[in-house]
């Protein structure tokens, strides 16, 4: 096969800061805006009513998925700036803002693409780690609703970490980085207000998760 019938062409840019286009400004300038939302709600939980707090929690909900799948993926494929250390802090706030690891993020979607939603072999396992037949049975997908509502708490760290360790590029020392942020974030609004963080921005950050 002609390899230049396969070749793919990535857009080029002349811009000093993003790596590809400067529309990257959008996803980026999203990213931050989610940051700044997650941190409003803690400031705005005290004075708004309950059923703005409510409406506003849910929209946080779908930030994160929206997050996730939009700017975090994209984010996975495309790191939007040109050095290395502005992605790796952005990997950080975009941590803070989902209250997960870009990064641990980052190594499970890539095996989602080896696997590509694999049914399990002979002793169970899938490449995918969130492939939708891994908890199946007799080789048949999953219930859709298990598998929205349980899979934020199948995720292995054990498994994830192995997986950044290979690497040896660092992704595993800002991965736990990552986890260190949004951990400490959540610490330090906990000790602020611990009714928050219980009754308020935890069922909304497993929703968003689902």
């Amino acid at each position: 096969m002609n390899a230049d019938a396969i070749r793919v062409e990535r857009p080029a840019t002349t811009s000093r800061l993003f790596a590809h286009t400067r529309w990257d400004a959008v996803p980026a300038a999203a990213g931050l805006f989610h940051l700044a939302y997650f941190l409003g709600l803690f400031f705005l939980y005290p004075h708004a009513p309950l059923w703005v707090m409510l409406i506003l929690g849910f929209i946080y909900s779908l930030m994160v998925n929206a997050n996730i799948n939009g700017v975090g993926h994209n984010f996975i494929h495309n790191p939007f700036f040109r050095s290395r250390l502005l992605n790796r802090l952005f990997g950080v706030t975009q941590s803070i803002a989902c209250c997960f690891s870009q990064t641990y993020y980052d190594a499970v979607h890539m095996q989602h693409h080896k696997g590509n939603a694999d049914r399990p072999d002979d002793k169970g396992e899938t490449v995918d780690w969130i492939s939708i037949y891994k908890h199946g049975h007799h080789g048949e997908a999953e219930n859709p609703w298990s598998y929205v509502f349980l899979s934020f708490f199948r995720d292995d760290v054990g498994t994830i970490r192995r997986e950044l360790r290979k690497r040896k590029n660092g992704d595993l020392f800002w991965g736990n980085i990552e986890l260190a942020a949004f951990a400490t974030t959540l610490l330090v609004m906990f000790l602020f207000n611990w009714r928050y963080v219980i009754f308020y921005f935890l069922p909304f950050f497993y929703l968003g998760h689902c």
